[in-house]
């Protein structure tokens, strides 16, 4: 075990796993935004034809989940494992949208780092040899989000030019010890990084020295650059963490350079759909990487990326009562 090792964080696999099938579900507001071609559903109806918008976050894991199998050929009796989670209590969206499939399960909680959280462990599962297949996904939703977080919708709230938008989107990868798709080599766990930051409207501050810590130690560790790779691509940081993370590594003397994306920022037309600082939610990084990442990956235009989701550990009541926003950043590192 400890040959896989190559330092505090992070791991290369040994028999890394294969993205075999993958899946994203979107929103209007997904779908209309630069990355709407590579989204497999989205839908006009906020609801998803459900009574209530948790019921439609369920509905989109569900949905992602039985694309991704499709797309797979397997049935969901031919999964070992899932991994997942989302942002409400409890983790309702993903316990009620994936209870009827009777996939052994393991519920997360990394906020919006999710995606990295349950990717990085449905790939050590298998390069541990416990498991053939596992599902890794995640979802979001703005409704379900501000009615939990902030204000319920209807209340029209002013939000703060440091406010980002919560992705109504899911995906959900499935990874085989066998395939021909793009393979999961590396996986770094991130610490908690906490600088003090309260405010629970500018998140990407709070998040942002989460990702430098977890990238740096990412490339400390596999003894690599930012160069190495086609993409380094965080979570849901938006034009303000995404622009703080830029300026730590400056004052390292790496300059990450054009290569260096964030999920947040690629979702949406900031401007044209008033997204203030763009993007957040599990269901950010998740939809992202399903489709635009992964289809760049398979068609080669890309041999090499850093996929980094980024996640804040608060909740209304650790708001309520004065906390800082402590952050979260896991990283993989996939390859073609």
């Amino acid at each position: 075990m400890n040959r896989k090792r190559l330092g505090r964080q992070t791991v290369a696999l040994s028999n890394p796993p294969a993205v075999i099938a993958s899946a994203n579900i979107g929103g209007s507001m997904e779908g209309r935004g630069p990355l709407g071609q590579w989204f497999d559903e989205w839908n006009e109806d906020s609801f998803f034809g459900q009574k209530t918008w948790e019921k439609a976050e369920s509905f989109m894991q569900k949905q992602a989940l039985r694309r991704a199998l499709d797309r797979a050929g397997l049935s969901a009796e031919q999964l070992d494992y899932v991994f997942a989670g989302d942002l409400l209590n409890q983790c309702i969206g993903t316990s009620f949208g994936l209870r009827e499939f009777g996939i052994p399960f393991y519920g997360l909680y990394g906020a919006c780092s999710t995606m990295g959280e349950s990717l990085a462990l449905a790939a050590l599962t298998i390069d541990g040899g416990f498991a053939e297949r596992c599902a890794a996904m995640t979802s979001s939703h703005f409704c379900t989000a501000e009615r939990q977080y902030r204000m319920p919708v209807p209340y029209g709230s002013q939000r703060t030019p440091t406010a980002q938008w919560t992705a109504t989107a899911a995906g959900c990868t499935i990874l085989a010890a066998d395939g021909d798709g793009p393979r999961v080599t590396h996986v770094t766990c991130g610490k908690i990084v906490d600088k003090g930051i309260t405010d629970a409207s500018n998140m990407g501050a709070a998040m942002a020295p989460a990702a430098y810590d977890t990238l740096r130690a990412f490339f400390r560790e596999t003894n690599t650059a930012p160069d190495d790779y086609d993409r380094v691509v965080t979570g849901d940081l938006g034009e303000l963490g995404h622009g703080i993370v830029r300026d730590f590594f400056a004052r390292d003397g790496i300059d990450l350079g054009e290569n260096f994306l964030d999920c947040g920022l690629l979702l949406y037309d900031r401007k044209g759909q008033d997204m203030h600082a763009g993007g957040s939610g599990c269901g950010c990084s998740a939809s992202v990487f399903n489709g635009y990442l992964l289809d760049q990956l398979r068609r080669g235009v890309w041999r090499r990326i850093v996929f980094a989701p980024t996640g804040a550990l608060l909740s209304p009541t650790s708001s309520f009562q004065g906390e800082s926003v402590p952050g979260i950043c896991h990283a993989v590192a996939v390859c073609a």
